[in-house]
């Protein structure tokens, strides 16, 4: 009776911690670095301009870059946007939607590993992922043009502990 009940215990255990998802809010203030999606490092990540440098002529390019998040899906953490000063805006999604990012992380660095490459993005996905981001209805409304945009396809992340100000 025992072996059986302990039986059932780890059975429901494992079952509920296989089902579980990565958690999509988690305030990551370890101090240590946190790696999603393939294993990856930071060691050799490039800037998004020297990353628009490395894609002169070409369609799409395989590089780790470094980069400032500026918005997270605040649905599930399946997309991020990074901003730079110099190269502007890049739509991050993650390759075979196999892992998320904390939805708490606007504002901190990261390191990515994958394909960049320039897409145009329908006015409904623009639409879509204004309403992920928790946009106003009128801003919204507003998005009526599809729009040409620096996307990245990562298939691994390195999320960078913050730095003390």
């Amino acid at each position: 009776m025992l072996k059986s009940t302990f039986l059932l215990a780890v059975m429901a255990f494992l079952l509920t911690a296989c089902g579980s998802e990565q958690p999509a809010d988690t305030t990551a203030q370890t101090g240590q670095a946190q790696t999603f999606g393939d294993a990856i490092t930071a060691d050799g990540a490039v800037t998004m301009p020297e990353m628009l440098a490395k894609m002169q002529g070409q369609d799409s390019v395989l590089v780790k870059v470094k980069g400032k998040v500026e918005s997270v899906c605040q649905v599930k953490g399946c997309w991020v946007n990074l901003h730079d000063d110099q190269a502007g805006d890049m739509f991050v999604k993650f390759k075979d939607y196999a892992f998320f990012l904390p939805k708490d992380i606007a504002g901190r660095e990261v390191v990515m590993e994958g394909y960049a490459f320039r897409d145009t993005t329908s006015v409904e996905d623009l639409k879509h992922y204004a309403e992920d981001e928790g946009k106003s209805k009128e801003e919204i409304a507003a998005i009526t043009q599809p729009k040409e945009e620096l996307k990245f396809l990562a298939n691994g992340v390195v999320l960078l502990p913050e730095t003390k100000k």
